[in-house]
């Protein structure tokens, strides 16, 4: 019966899949095998100049292709069904930093408060939540900490340069203190959807030492491929969050 009310959800609201267009489909069969390849391909990147601060990073796949139009549907259009197959490759990016063994804490980076509310979701908490899922049946013990908030609002990063965009973020992330015990001594990693820059990622590390927590590094679902090769400044055109 499953499958007759799918097929009737199709006819009355018809969706195009969000990797490739192909209609009454919101994930074809070969753009999720793609998210599932690139998800068990996850690489350290390196944004060049990297901001002092920022941890180690692990991407699951380059923002481009599928991987890109898929965060985007999610993100920007509401598509909160494909938070599975992007939470699967956070998971692999997680998984890629090898940290140390025990329950991995997943502490996701917040959204501007208006962006939350423009797009009536957070895309980074509900992928975290799925990441940890995937790690949890993979048998990893694995767990998120919403904790992190904005203290402060933000200028739009879309345009900024890698100085610009310190500048604009720096001391806009906190831990309220009724939250801070929740870190204190714990080895968390940061999460997010995508890493530019890098100083989203290095001011919400500060944010979490503030509070006594101790970051082993930051996994992200997708990062520019000039990122996974040279290390060199990102040239791509991305989403303006980050």
């Amino acid at each position: 019966m499953q499958g007759v009310w799918r097929e009737l959800a199709g006819l009355v609201l018809p969706v195009d899949c969000a990797g490739c267009g192909r209609p009454r489909t919101e994930l074809c069969a070969e753009c999720r095998r793609g998210l599932a390849r690139d998800g068990r391909g996850a690489q350290r990147v390196r944004p060049w100049p990297g901001p002092a601060g920022l941890p180690r990073v692990w991407a699951g796949a380059p923002y481009a292709d599928e991987v890109r139009a898929v965060l985007l549907a999610h993100k920007e259009r509401g598509a909160l069904r494909l938070a599975g197959p992007l939470g699967a490759v956070l998971a692999g990016a997680v998984r890629g930093l090898g940290v140390e063994a025990g329950p991995q804490l997943l502490v996701p980076v917040p959204s501007a408060r208006r962006a939350v509310a423009g797009r009536g979701h957070d895309p980074v908490r509900r992928m975290a939540l799925r990441a940890a899922g995937e790690l949890r049946r993979a048998g990893v013990g694995a767990w998120v900490l919403d904790v992190l908030r904005q203290r402060r609002a933000v200028s739009d990063q879309a345009g900024l340069s890698a100085r610009q965009r310190l500048a604009n973020v720096a001391g806009a992330l906190e831990v309220p203190s009724h939250a801070a015990r929740l870190l204190a001594g714990r080895s968390v990693v940061l999460v997010d959807d995508l890493v530019t820059t890098g100083a989203t990622l290095a001011e919400a590390a500060r944010a979490v030492g503030a509070a006594a927590g101790r970051v082993t590094g930051a996994a992200v679902v997708a990062a520019p491929r000039s990122a996974f090769t040279t290390g060199g400044e990102a040239r791509e055109s991305l989403p303006r969050d980050r």
